[in-house]
């Protein structure tokens, strides 16, 4: 997951992923011009965040509680 420290968005998908027991690595953005510069390739020039990563190579950028489960799901991880 790319990330930012004063993001709620991001902390809310992180709140979300810790109570469904999903293991997951943060990517620092700020002050990490390469993962800002990431996050910006995946998301057409745009800096949005969160830019959650998954293992099938898809991602989902700021996801509703909702979205990220449904993927959790459809992914079989949860």
């Amino acid at each position: 997951m790319y990330s930012g420290e004063h993001c709620s968005d991001c902390t809310r998908s992180k709140r979300l992923l810790d109570s469904l027991g999903v293991n997951y690595s943060v990517i620092e953005v700020d002050g990490n011009p390469q993962a800002l510069e990431r996050v910006m390739e995946i998301n057409g020039g745009f800096k949005s965040i969160p830019v959650i990563l998954f293992p099938d190579g898809t991602h989902l950028t700021e996801p509703s509680d909702i979205r990220l489960k449904a993927k959790l799901e459809e992914l079989s991880i949860i």
